[in-house]
C-alpha cells in the first residue's frame, strides 16, 4: 500500500518561521514534522510515499532526499503553483497507483497508528474525524451511527466532526474532477452523496499545527513525554 503526503502549501498563518522555509519542515521537538508522518507510515509498512510541494519545494526534496534514511522509497508530485488540495492529489495518482492508497496532510500532528488504515476495504473513501477543535467548532462532515459521512453542518443525522486530514482514498474519487485547482472536499462532497464515504473518530492526540503558537505547544507537549 502506498501513502501520500500533502506538503504544497504555503504556510502564510505561520510567517515569519515559513519565509525561508517551507511548512513541513518547520521543527518541532528537534524533528521536521513532516518526519513524524514518514516515520509512523514505515513503522507500519508503508514504505512507498509520494509527496507533493510548491512552496520552497526543492528544500523538502533536499531534506528528506530518496528516503532512503528513513526506510522509506520517496516520491515527488512538483506543483510549480499550489494547485489546492484535491488538484494534488489528482496530479500525483500516476505516482499512487490504481489501489487505495493512505493520505496525510503534512501539517497535522498526531498519534493516530496508521496500521488501522492499512489494507482498508473502501468503496471511495474512508475519513479519519476528531472531535471540532476551536479553530472549527462547528465541524466538518456528520459521522453516523453506521459509520457513515455525510456532508451536513446541521449535523441532523449525526455527530458533528473534523476531518484530522488522515484518510484512505481510492483513485476512483478523482474520477469525475474538474480541471484546474480544486478542493479535496469537493470529490468528497460528490461521493458522500452517494453513500460512498465512511469514517471513524479518532480521540487520541491530534494537532493542526497551524499557527507559531500551536507549534510551540505542541512541542512543549511531545517534549512532557519523551
Amino acid at each position: 500500500m502506498k501513502a501520500m503526503i500533502l506538503a504544497a502549501g504555503l504556510g502564510k498563518r505561520m510567517r515569519p518561521l515559513t519565509n525561508n522555509l517551507p511548512k513541513p519542515l518547520l521543527p518541532c521537538a528537534g524533528k521536521p514534522l513532516i518526519v513524524y508522518h514518514i516515520e509512523a507510515l514505515v513503522a507500519v509498512g508503508v514504505t512507498d510515499i509520494v509527496i507533493n510541494h510548491a512552496y520552497l519545494g526543492e528544500k523538502i526534496e533536499a531534506a528528506l532526499g530518496d528516503g532512503a534514511a528513513f526506510g522509506a522509497s520517496i516520491q515527488y508530485s512538483p506543483e510549480g503553483e499550489p494547485l489546492n488540495t484535491g488538484a494534488g492529489i489528482a496530479k500525483a495518482l500516476p505516482l499512487l497507483g490504481e489501489a487505495p492508497f493512505i493520505l496525510t496532510n503534512g501539517d497535522v500532528w498526531t498519534d493516530f497508528n496508521f496500521k488501522h488504515l492499512v489494507d482498508k476495504p473502501i468503496e471511495l473513501a474512508h475519513l479519519v474525524m476528531v472531535s471540532n477543535p476551536e479553530h472549527n467548532p462547528q465541524g466538518d462532515f456528520s459521522l453516523t451511527k453506521k459509520g457513515r459521512l455525510i456532508a451536513d453542518r446541521n449535523h441532523s443525522a449525526g455527530i458533528g466532526l473534523t476531518y484530522s486530514g488522515i484518510s484512505v482514498l481510492h483513485p476512483k474519487l478523482f474520477s469525475f474532477c474538474p480541471s484546474g485547482p480544486f478542493p479535496l472536499r469537493q470529490p468528497l462532497i460528490q461521493a458522500m452523496n452517494e453513500g460512498a464515504v465512511y469514517g471513524e473518530h479518532f480521540q487520541g492526540q491530534w494537532t493542526d499545527v497551524g499557527t507559531p503558537q500551536r507549534l510551540e505547544e505542541l512541542e512543549q507537549q511531545i517534549l512532557q513525554t519523551q
